[in-house]
């Protein structure tokens, strides 16, 4: 029979909910047993997902912290409040799943690798893509020499035009004073795979980009500081009718479904809540005059110790998905999520198309990749090895942090340590 864990949460925004859920229906490997999130309607979810009682549920983060309240803690607050919350847990002897982006700050970064290592608790981050089905496969397909010897890999994230709008023109990641960089908020999975996949410590990094789009110089002319109240919510991309009313017409009127939860976390979702929210809340402002100060655009090279070379850049664009090549001296390899296939071309040999939806036949988020991290927390609360290390998954962060140095310098040539 398996040991079942307890866990707490803290944090039951849209990632705290994910893992709650996924939680929930594993209950001979889990139970939640608290919850702490400072937003009244958060906490009314936290008791109808989870059926916890007013006694599990914590408004105080002071008051939540005052003891230990299970195995294992999951941190998915505000990206700047992570560091902090996890030295606390791990002081108080918490494992940690811990959300990323963990901080775009050298010395808390070596603050907490240090308490981890005094404290000896294990640290799960939440880069889900490690244990995503295609990104799996093309880890199996290197070490198995697919391409021959690994020289160089070239990334793309291509965010979705209205995703991009979403979260980091109107979303809680447009501020750099609560936020991180959009390429550690955005794209440190996508980092986190390539160093993985280069399979050494990244040495250099240049890069470039900036807010060039989502300014106001850009809105249409005679736009108004609301799409509700603007001639051209019917027509513009960015509307956020269309976004959030008619995309939700669309995709079947879930009632708790992202990005709709964004805009109404107090579910069901309707469409009169939806049509209020736009209305009122940030996420109806004009895409063009919302304050947003991150970058829209960027692109880096990285330099490894081995003599991989690489390059990943973030633009938004009409069809979200992630493309990654591998080249190598035998042969390249591509994954695109856009048709969710790996196609392996051997020099000289017929091409191999491998289709990955095949592969993650459970349909779990991220593509398998939450399930999957959940297993690996399982699995070392069980007592075996974490499958990435803290200071692994830290390597990502140390090379966007050198990439927003390099950004804001013209794309001058950085160290990564």
């Amino acid at each position: 029979m398996k040991k079942v864990f307890t866990v707490a949460i803290i944090g039951f925004g849209g990632r705290g909910q994910a893992y709650g859920d996924l939680m929930k229906n594993r209950p001979e490997e889990f139970k939640v047993v608290a919850v702490c999130d400072f937003d009244p309607v958060q906490q009314v979810n936290a008791k109808k997902m989870l059926g916890l009682t007013d006694e599990a549920i914590f408004a105080d983060e002071n008051e939540f912290f005052k003891e230990k309240r299970a195995d294992a803690l999951i941190i998915a607050t505000y990206d700047r409040e992570h560091v902090r919350q996890c030295i606390t847990a791990l002081e108080l002897g918490y494992d940690v799943l811990l959300e990323k982006p963990i901080s775009d700050n050298r010395e808390e970064i070596a603050s907490l690798l240090d308490v981890q290592k005094k404290t000896g608790g294990k640290v799960v981050v939440c880069h889900v893509l490690r244990y995503a089905a295609g990104f799996v496969k093309c880890a199996e397909l290197l070490r198995e020499g697919a391409v021959g010897k690994l020289y160089a890999i070239d990334s793309s994230e291509r965010v979705d035009y209205w995703h991009m709008a979403q979260a980091y023109v109107r979303g809680q990641w447009n501020d750099i004073e609560y936020s991180h960089p959009t390429i550690l908020a955005k794209c440190c999975h996508d980092l986190d795979l390539v160093q993985a996949y280069a399979g050494a410590k990244c040495k250099t990094v240049s890069s470039l980009g900036g807010l060039g789009f989502f300014k106001p110089e850009n809105a249409p002319e005679g736009s108004a500081d609301r799409c509700t109240d603007c001639k051209y919510v019917d027509t513009c991309p960015y509307s956020a009718k269309r976004i959030y009313i008619d995309m939700w017409k669309n995709n079947g009127c879930s009632e708790t479904a992202w990005p709709y939860s964004k805009v109404v976390p107090d579910y069901p979702i309707t469409e009169e809540k939806l049509y209020k929210g736009i209305q009122t809340n940030n996420y109806g402002r004009c895409a063009f005059k919302c304050g947003n100060n991150l970058v829209d655009r960027q692109y880096v090279q990285m330099d490894f110790e081995n003599g991989v070379i690489a390059s990943h850049k973030m633009v938004f664009a009409a069809e979200g998905g992630r493309r990654i090549a591998f080249y190598g001296d035998y042969g390249e390899m591509i994954f695109d999520e856009r048709p969710n296939t790996i196609e392996v071309k051997k020099f000289g040999e017929k091409p191999e198309v491998i289709s990955v939806n095949k592969l993650n036949e459970g349909g779990y988020g991220h593509g398998g990749g939450d399930f999957g991290l959940v297993s690996n927390l399982y699995d070392i609360l069980c007592g075996k090895p974490n499958r990435t290390s803290l200071a692994e998954s830290l390597e990502s962060h140390l090379i966007g942090i050198a990439a927003e140095e390099s950004r804001k310098q013209g794309g001058k040539l950085v160290s990564v340590h």
